[in-house]
């Protein structure tokens, strides 16, 4: 090809696009050497790539529909009482009732009340679902474990029946110890005879600050967390009727999580000072001095944090991938993807018979892969296998596209005349729009519903279809014409 052409080539708006895509996307990736001279990138990889496990929870809870002539305060109060659980009000004719009970077993209650039972799923709502999942967040996060997700999976009916948590870089041992257990926070006071009164929950708990020292630099660890103005009051009132305000010593407050003491201390005299006379919102829980007195307000922390979860939770399922097996795999997939490439460059071959032809396919094929890789990174999608699957696939998908311009382009053997050109290559790209349109509408259900291992497969074909219609194909039609016209 003549320089000239070469560099009109280059000059083309369409061509330039695909170009400095592939340097941003070069850019996002940034392949380089670690400490220990080590190839890495920019690019995340999920549990299927690397260390890791997840847990599926379900919750015990159902939400049940409902009709009664009671007012509906009255028969939700009256059921909660009833069932000896919280029973939340979803709407006007459902209810959340935050126990595992069967219809069957149900049905009486409601009847007794003055109601009748119309519908129940297993599950919970979303909006207490919403919940979970920024409880379980917390927890994740405050104990440091990178690359978790939490996804609720909802059925089509919006009652969420499992939460599916996925953690990188644990074991098992470790994930189950994180969150495959429910914690329910309390706090008490002791009364007289080492007996004790419940004072809040969790629920009372607006925020938890990070472990810190008070006074500052004074070395004496501790976490500062802040009441509800409700939960304030309570307190006030308790330490109070119970002799906490008046003699700390002989009245500690108490810490439980899941009936377990987490944290017991006396109320300090400036607290039960102030407590005398007015509620406090703001408390700092002292843990000690030193390392030891760090990590105590490091656990303690994490534990306020987890607060309590609204329902019960069993393991519905579990599974786990070793480092090794992670790395085998990872090796796999990127073998995979280079003999799926060779081999449509084999195909495209065989037709054509015309290495100007194949080359230009295959490059641009892989640059598409290099664009979406870009993207990933840029976005910070984790990778998995369902991810490389949508890889492969658009890899598929995007040769297909490209016989048909070049077929199109090449209808009587010849090449044609430019004017005759653009309209076989407008035609053609009708035909992969048309043909793109089908796959995004196809994939969208994949990528909306909460199927949360095939999301990413989903959400990448999608992608390519996207970059293959918008950048590539366009691009390519413009590198034929000047390959073929020589």
């Amino acid at each position: 090809m003549k320089p000239e052409r070469i560099k009109e080539m280059f000059s083309d708006w369409r061509v330039l696009v695909l170009i400095i895509l592939l340097v941003l996307s070069v850019i996002a990736i940034y392949p380089h050497f670690d400490s220990n001279g080590n190839l890495t990138t920019n690019l995340q990889y999920g549990l299927d790539l690397q260390q890791g496990a997840w847990l599926q929870l379900e919750f015990k809870a159902e939400v049940v529909g409902f009709t009664t002539n009671e007012p509906v305060d009255t028969f939700v109060a009256n059921l909660s009482k009833d069932l000896d659980t919280d029973v939340v009000l979803v709407d006007a004719s459902h209810v959340e009732i935050r126990k595992s009970y069967t219809q069957d077993q149900l049905t009486p209650y409601f009847a007794s009340e003055g109601g009748t039972v119309i519908s129940y799923q297993p599950g919970i709502s979303s909006t207490t679902a919403s919940l979970v999942k920024q409880i379980l967040e917390q927890k994740i996060n405050a104990m440091g474990t990178k690359d978790a997700k939490v996804n609720t999976i909802t059925g089509l009916g919006g009652v969420t029946r499992y939460v599916r948590v996925e953690m990188a870089g644990v074991d098992m041992n470790q994930a189950q110890q994180i969150v495959g257990k429910q914690g329910k926070f309390e706090i008490r006071i002791q009364t007289a005879n080492n007996q004790s009164e419940h004072v809040l929950y969790g629920d009372s708990i607006t925020s938890v600050n990070v472990p810190s020292q008070s006074p500052a630099g004074s070395g004496n660890w501790g976490v500062g967390f802040t009441l509800s103005s409700d939960g304030a009051a309570v307190f006030q009132n308790a330490s109070i009727t119970y002799g906490a305000t008046v003699d700390p010593a002989d009245h500690k407050l108490t810490m439980l999580l899941d009936n377990q003491t987490v944290y017991s201390a006396p109320l300090s005299s400036e607290l039960a000072s102030s407590l005398q006379t007015q509620p406090t919102t703001q408390l700092f829980a002292s843990t000690g001095t030193g390392t030891s007195g760090m990590n105590q307000a490091t656990n303690l922390e994490i534990q306020l944090r987890a607060g309590a979860l609204p329902v019960d939770v069993d393991i519905a399922g579990s599974g786990s991938t070793s480092a090794s097996l992670g790395q085998q795999y990872l090796e796999m997939c990127l073998l995979a993807g280079i003999l799926a490439l060779i081999m449509v460059g084999f195909v495209i071959f065989y037709r054509y018979r015309e290495p100007r032809i194949v080359l230009p396919m295959v490059l641009i094929n892989a640059s598409e892969i290099l664009i979406l890789l870009g993207f990933i990174s840029v976005i910070k999608f984790q990778m998995d296998l369902p991810t490389i699957a949508g890889l492969i696939a658009v890899l598929g998908t995007g040769i297909d596209q490209l016989v048909v311009i070049t077929d199109e382009i090449l209808h009587e053997g010849i090449v044609p005349s430019p004017n005759v050109y653009l309209k076989r290559l407008s035609r053609a790209l009708t035909i992969i729009m048309i043909a793109a349109a089908t796959v995004l509408i196809a994939m969208l259900p994949l990528a909306l519903m909460d199927l949360s291992t095939l999301t990413g497969f989903a959400i990448i074909t999608m992608l390519g279809v996207v970059v293959g219609v918008v950048v590539t194909r366009p691009a390519y039609g413009r590198i034929i014409m000047e390959i073929l016209s020589e």
